[in-house]
């Protein structure tokens, strides 16, 4: 058996189904662990979902962003003017099937005996894996559940920009949200900057890649992330980023992590936007 962590799909289908050409990729045999952001902005979001979902017990999926944003959509808020390879979705006779496959998918995925630990952006530096599994089974517990309406209407937003155990309701949520779909960079109390988008070196003073913070509590574990797609020729100890802008026009990441080194396998991809977006 082999097992795979592939980076942000974007609903490139196409490229998708190319870079499983080229692992020989075997449903019955091998795993698949996509580091989230399944969909929106490129051409096949439908496709793509629906053939992750029929993966079934071959595939395991991280909740990003987009993926996020997608579930909001579907339970009533409004879409962006950018949003509309959404649209086929939303539009589809088994959107709902679709959607409650989504909502059902976690922030985090952890295997002890492959040693690897997948989430779509990253971890602020209190946390080690078991306050992070925790963080993610209060949200996991809520898409689940009736509450998702409400918890959908107030995950959008900035603030609180730093951890803290009192955090409570919307506000600790929104902060669990922000850390598992959103984070690139913090300052060394953990404080989160979402205004910096660009590769390290681009941020304000005083902030870091959430990585490199100083004794943070997850610096044990092997860590892969998507998200980041101007994170390039990345080399820092148990830290594997394979989100490699396929969607603007860079490539789709394989990383196979079943064999003692991890080995990148990459799909050279046309681009579906210019190059810009996050």
């Amino acid at each position: 058996m082999a097992v795979y962590a592939i980076g942000d799909v974007q609903g490139c289908y196409d490229e998708l189904q190319a870079l499983l050409e080229k692992l020989d990729f075997n449903p019955p045999r091998d795993r698949l662990w996509f580091a989230g952001d399944l969909v929106n902005r490129g051409p096949h979001s439908l496709e793509t979902l629906r053939f992750i979902k029929g993966l079934g017990d071959a595939a395991i999926s991280v909740l990003g962003n987009h993926d996020l944003h997608l579930l909001a959509a579907a339970y009533g808020k409004p879409l962006k003017n950018d949003d509309h390879t959404l649209d086929a979705v939303l539009e589809a006779p088994d959107r709902d099937e679709l959607i409650d496959w989504l909502r059902h998918q976690p922030l985090l995925h952890h295997d002890a005996v492959l040693g690897f630990t997948l989430l779509h952006a990253g971890m602020p530096p209190q946390w080690d894996l078991a306050l992070a599994r925790q963080c993610a089974a209060e949200v996991e517990a809520v898409l689940c559940s009736d509450a998702i309406i409400d918890l959908l209407d107030t995950m959008y937003g900035n603030n609180p920009e730093q951890w803290a155990d009192d955090l409570v309701g919307h506000k600790r949520l929104r902060f669990i949200i922000n850390c598992f779909t959103r984070l690139r960079f913090c300052d060394a109390e953990g404080r989160l900057d979402f205004g910096s988008k660009g590769p390290p070196g681009s941020q304000p003073a005083g902030f870091y890649p959430w990585y490199e913070i100083a004794n943070r509590a997850s610096r044990d574990l092997n860590i892969i992330f998507g998200h980041w797609s101007t994170l390039r020729d990345h080399n820092y100890p148990g830290i594997y980023p394979i989100d490699s802008a396929c969607l603007w026009g860079g490539a789709l990441t394989a990383l196979h992590i079943d064999t003692g080194q991890p080995e990148r396998i990459e799909q050279p991809c046309p681009g579906q936007q210019t190059p810009g977006g996050y």
